[in-house]
C-alpha cells in the first residue's frame, strides 16, 4: 500500500473529492464557455444579422464542445502534453456517445482516462505511443460502455426537475432558484451543474433568476464597502468572491438568499421566464451578461423555430426585472435590515480588490 501511495504521488495523481468535484468541474465549465456557449452567441449574432460568417465561425467552435470539456479537465488534473492531447477524442466520444447528459459523462470519463494516462506517462521509452494509446483506449471504451448510461441518469434527473418546475412553478421556482444560486457563489460550477442535467426551460429560468440574485445582489449589497469596482467584479463577475467574507460571517448571504428564493418563482410564475438557449447559460447568471444573452439566443430560437411568435416587451421586461432590478432593489433592502440588527457590520462585505 505505501509503495502504491508512493507511485500516486509520484504521478501526482490526487484522489481529492474537492479535485474530482470541484475544480476538476469548475474547469469543464470554463471549457463549456469557450465552446458551446461562445459559439452559440456568435452563430445567434450571425443569424440575427446575417452574417453567415459568423454563424460558420459559432458552428465550429459548438462541434468542439466534448473536446474542450475534456482538455479543460485534464489541464486541471495538470495531465502531461501526451495525455491532454488524447483526451480531445474521449471528450469528443463521451459527449457523443451522452447525449443530453453528454457534459456528465465527459466529466466522469474525462477524470478516469486523464488519471490513466498519468499514471503511463513516461514509464516507458516508447512513451510517445503508450500514453496516448492507454489514454484513448481506457476513455473510448468508457465512452462506449458507460456514457450512454450516465447521459440517460443524467437526463432523466434534469426531465424531473424540468417537469417538476412546470407541474409546481411556484415551489420549483424557489428551489432551483436558490440552490443553483447558491451553487453559483459556493466554489463549484453552476453552469456546469445546469449543462450536465440539461436544465432548460422554465427550470433554467429560474435557475437563471437564482444566479442573478446572487451576483447583481452581491453587488449592490457591499456597494458601500467595495464601490465601483466591487460592483463590476461581482455584477459581472462572479460572486464567489464573496466566499471568504461569508466564511467569517454567514449572515451576509441571507441577503441575496432570500432575494434568489422571490425573484425564482417570479419568473416562473410571473412571467414564464425560460432558458431555452443551452443550458451552461442557465448558471451563468450576470456573468459577462451570459445568462440574459441565453435567454434572447433561446427566443431567437424560439422564434426561427415558429414555437414563438415574437419577442414582446413583456419578455424584454421580465428579463431586466428578474436578472437586474429586482435583485438591485431586493438584496440591500433586506441587507439594510440585517445591518440594522447588526446582522452584517461595517466591513463584513469588503473585498481586497
Amino acid at each position: 500500500m505505501e509503495k502504491f501511495k508512493a507511485f500516486l504521488k509520484r504521478k501526482n495523481i490526487i484522489i481529492s473529492a474537492k479535485k474530482y468535484a470541484i475544480e476538476t468541474m469548475s474547469a469543464m465549465a470554463q471549457g463549456l464557455f469557450a465552446t458551446l456557449l461562445i459559439g452559440t452567441i456568435i452563430s445567434t449574432i450571425g443569424e440575427h444579422t446575417g452574417v453567415e460568417i459568423l454563424v460558420k465561425i459559432g458552428g465550429y467552435a459548438k462541434a468542439a464542445t466534448g473536446p474542450g470539456m475534456a482538455v479543460a479537465i485534464g489541464y486541471s488534473l495538470a495531465a502531461p502534453p501526451l495525455v491532454l492531447f488524447s483526451l480531445a477524442a474521449v471528450g469528443a466520444a463521451a459527449n457523443e456517445l451522452g447525449g443530453a447528459g453528454g457534459p456528465l459523462a465527459v466529466l466522469i470519463i474525462a477524470i478516469i482516462a486523464a488519471e490513466f494516462g498519468k499514471a503511463v506517462s513516461k514509464e516507458t521509452k516508447i512513451d510517445i505511443l503508450v500514453t496516448p494509446f492507454v489514454t484513448l483506449m481506457v476513455g473510448a471504451l468508457l465512452s462506449l460502455l458507460l456514457a450512454p448510461g450516465i447521459g440517460w441518469v443524467a437526463s432523466q434527473v434534469g426531465n424531473a426537475i424540468m417537469l417538476a418546475t412546470e407541474l409546481a412553478p411556484f415551489l420549483m421556482g424557489v428551489v432551483v432558484s436558490v440552490l443553483v444560486g447558491i451553487a453559483l457563489t459556493l466554489p463549484i460550477s453552476s453552469a456546469a451543474i445546469c449543462a450536465a442535467f440539461s436544465l432548460t426551460g422554465l427550470a433554467g429560468g429560474a435557475a437563471v433568476a437564482g444566479c442573478c440574485a446572487q451576483m447583481v445582489g452581491f453587488a449592490v449589497l457591499s456597494f458601500r464597502e467595495n464601490k465601483w469596482g466591487g460592483l463590476v467584479a461581482q455584477g459581472i463577475g462572479t460572486s464567489m468572491l464573496q466566499m471568504g467574507n461569508i466564511v467569517k460571517n454567514p449572515r451576509i448571504w441571507l441577503p441575496a438568499i432570500i432575494t434568489s428564493a422571490i425573484t425564482g418563482p417570479i419568473a416562473t410564475c410571473v412571467f414564464d421566464l425560460r432558458m431555452d438557449g443551452p443550458a451552461v447559460a442557465a448558471g451563468m447568471g450576470t456573468c459577462g451578461l451570459v445568462g440574459p444573452i441565453g435567454v434572447y439566443t433561446g427566443w431567437v430560437d424560439q422564434v426561427a423555430n415558429g414555437l414563438k411568435a415574437s419577442i414582446t416587451a413583456m419578455d424584454w421586461v421580465g428579463l431586466i426585472l428578474i436578472c437586474i432590478v429586482l435583485p438591485a432593489v431586493l438584496c440591500p433592502l433586506i441587507g439594510l435590515i440585517f445591518r440594522k440588527i447588526g446582522w452584517i457590520k461595517e466591513g463584513d462585505l469588503k473585498l481586497e480588490l
